[in-house]
C-alpha cells in the first residue's frame, strides 16, 4: 500500500464563513486557524498548503474573558528610537478589530513563508457584511 502525498497542484478550496459573535477569541482563532492549515482534511500534507478560505464576521462583538481587556496589550514599533506604540485590548476592539482578530489566527500559524501564505486566505470583517457572497460559503459553527 502507498502512501498518498499531497501536491498543489490537485487541492480543492472551500470557502468557510465563522460567525465570532458572543464567542470567545481564542477558540475563534485556533478554529480558523485549523481550517487554514488543512488540518481538518484527511489529506493534510505539512509542508504543502492545503487550507480553506476563511471569512470572519462581527469580530467587533468577540468576547475577552477574564481582565484582557485592560491587561492585555498590544505592541508596534515604528522602527525609530522611541517609536514604541502600546495599546490595550479594549482599543483594539474598539478601533481596530480586524487587526486583532488578524493577530490571533497569524500567530497560530507557522512563522515562514507556508504560514504568510496561509495567512493571505483569512479575511476578517468588523459586523455581518462581507463581499465574498459569490464563493458561496459555508457557515461554521463553533
Amino acid at each position: 500500500m502507498k502512501s498518498y502525498l499531497q501536491t498543489k497542484e490537485n487541492i480543492e478550496r472551500n470557502w468557510y464563513v465563522i460567525d465570532a459573535e458572543g464567542k470567545s477569541l481564542g477558540r475563534v482563532a485556533t478554529k480558523a486557524a485549523h481550517i487554514l492549515r488543512g488540518k481538518h482534511k484527511p489529506i493534510y500534507t505539512p509542508y504543502v498548503d492545503c487550507g480553506d478560505y476563511v471569512i470572519i464576521i462581527n469580530a467587533q462583538k468577540v468576547k475577552l474573558t477574564g481582565n484582557k481587556l485592560v491587561d492585555k496589550k498590544y505592541y508596534n514599533h515604528s522602527g525609530y528610537p522611541g517609536g514604541l506604540r502600546e495599546r490595550n485590548a479594549k482599543v483594539m476592539i474598539n478601533d481596530y478589530p480586524e487587526e486583532m482578530m488578524e493577530r490571533a489566527v497569524k500567530g497560530m500559524l507557522p512563522h515562514n513563508r507556508l504560514g504568510r501564505k496561509m495567512g493571505k486566505k483569512l479575511f476578517v470583517y468588523r459586523d455581518e457584511n462581507y463581499k465574498q457572497v459569490a464563493q458561496k460559503p459555508i457557515k461554521m459553527e463553533i
